[in-house]
């Protein structure tokens, strides 16, 4: 089912994390935090809104990297209910896909809950200062790719962040697959 993330709650503080990544470390939100400020994206393997977006995910993370905006992303969902999102699938994709960032798994779904995380992809963009600045899309894609000159909605925002600690004003949200929680 289709989910669409909340407006930004400018200044909301960043909640603390220490997970497991693909690469075998466990991280910290204080360690991976970037000197111009940091995006926590909720994404998962199987969502086709996810898969899309994948290469332009890294692309812009890359990108952004380059900006000193650090990039983390985190699977929550259930992988009981969905095995394409089990951590040793997160392995496969990360490693095929070239991730320039770490891939987070969030199997107790604790740090979903505490972002309020709705969706795949749902992007969390912070300030230096860990506030948030920017909680909408990647671009206009959806379930399928945006057209290659599409503008570039969160790396612009993102930018704008790293000169000048603010996101816009305008913000739309990012579309794609609920979380999968695991039952009560």
């Amino acid at each position: 089912m289709a989910e669409a993330t909340p407006v930004c709650d400018f200044g909301w503080k960043a909640p603390s994390f220490r997970l497991s990544a693909t690469d075998g470390r466990i991280y910290t939100l204080d360690e991976l935090r970037g000197p111009k400020g940091t995006l926590v994206m909720f994404i998962c393997n199987h969502c086709p809104y996810v898969q899309a977006i994948l290469d332009r995910i890294v692309r812009d993370a890359a990108d952004l990297a380059a900006l000193g905006i650090a990039s983390v992303a985190i699977s929550s969902n259930d992988a009981q209910t969905y095995p394409e999102d089990s951590f040793p699938r997160m392995k496969e994709v990360a490693k095929a896909n070239g991730f320039p960032f770490p891939y987070l798994y969030d199997e107790s779904q604790d740090v979903a809950r505490r972002y309020g995380a709705v969706c795949t992809p749902d992007f969390f963009g912070f300030n230096q200062d860990l506030a948030l600045q920017y909680r909408g899309r990647l671009d206009a894609s959806r379930k399928d790719a945006a057209p290659p000159d599409a503008r570039r909605d969160l790396f612009e925002a993102m930018k704008g962040v790293a000169e000048t600690g603010r996101g816009p004003a305008d913000q739309i949200p990012s579309v794609g697959c609920s979380i999968k929680w695991k039952d009560d």
